[in-house]
């Protein structure tokens, strides 16, 4: 059944009141003169009920960018002029807000374009298009068209609470019990590694002065006792010793 809406003597004349002050009363005539238009036009992106109240919600703010930009003197009709706004601003909701990843806004608009470009591309060549003839359709660059079609498998994400596909026994398990934790000594163990590799530059005076120092804890009297020589010397090699370490690890 076609929606009967009020005559256009009456809608102008609310939209008068509308943009010469803030009349309520003429918003709410207008708003529900057009809910059913509202509706009509977000129900084809609704896919539940939460969503169908939001996306009416930005409907009515399209309505009331239309009502405060109408021209009553050219003579036209609203519907004609308030449709494609309305139109506008759900799509615009749609685009900045069903991603669950934020990703740049170019990509948002330029997907849709790719998707369409292919489905054209695939029928007249009979074939899945090559990148390249996709960038060359929409004459845009080879990297932007990789970039946003990379991105847009961003649209939905998956929870790591979600458990996963195994044919195994353990059907409980999550995307979150095989993410890997952060090793605390990984750093150290990959920096004990780089300083064992580059022991080698070192003499036997001054390898034995690094192992005292840092394997056994010694103090430099400590290591001068044991090997002989003063304190004063230990320090020398000692210096020396990781200046050679330093040089070799950064090498």
């Amino acid at each position: 059944m076609t929606a009967k809406y009020a005559s256009k003597e009456q809608v102008h004349q609310w939209i008068q009141q509308c943009q010469q002050g803030h009349n309520e009363e003429a918003q709410t005539q207008l708003v529900l003169n057009y809910k059913s238009l509202i509706y009509s036009i977000t129900n084809r992106y609704v896919k539940s009920y939460a969503q169908q109240e939001d996306l009416f919600q930005v409907g009515v703010i399209g309505l009331l960018k239309a009502i405060r930009r109408f021209d009553v003197s050219i003579q036209r009709s609203f519907e004609a002029f308030a449709i494609p706004t309305i139109l506008g601003e759900v799509k615009r909701y749609i685009r900045d807000t069903t991603w669950d990843v934020h990703v740049p806004r170019r990509v948002k608009e330029l997907g849709p374009k790719i998707k369409r470009a292919v489905a054209e591309l695939t029928t007249e060549l009979q074939r899945s298009p090559t990148i390249q003839e996709v960038a060359q359709m929409m004459d845009t660059s080879l990297e932007e068209v990789l970039e946003t079609m990379e991105m847009m498998t961003s649209y939905n994400t998956l929870s790591l609470d979600v458990p996963m596909e195994t044919d195994s026994d353990d059907k409980d398990r999550t995307f979150f019990d095989v993410v890997g934790t952060v090793d605390e000594n990984f750093e150290h163990l990959e920096k004990m590694m780089a300083v064992q590799a580059s022991i080698q530059v070192l003499d036997h005076r001054e390898r034995n002065v690094i192992e005292l120092t840092f394997l056994s804890n010694m103090t430099q009297i400590e290591i001068g006792k044991q090997l002989g020589i003063s304190q004063m010397h230990v320090s020398r090699i000692k210096r020396i010793a990781l200046d050679k370490l330093k040089m070799a690890v950064m090498s």
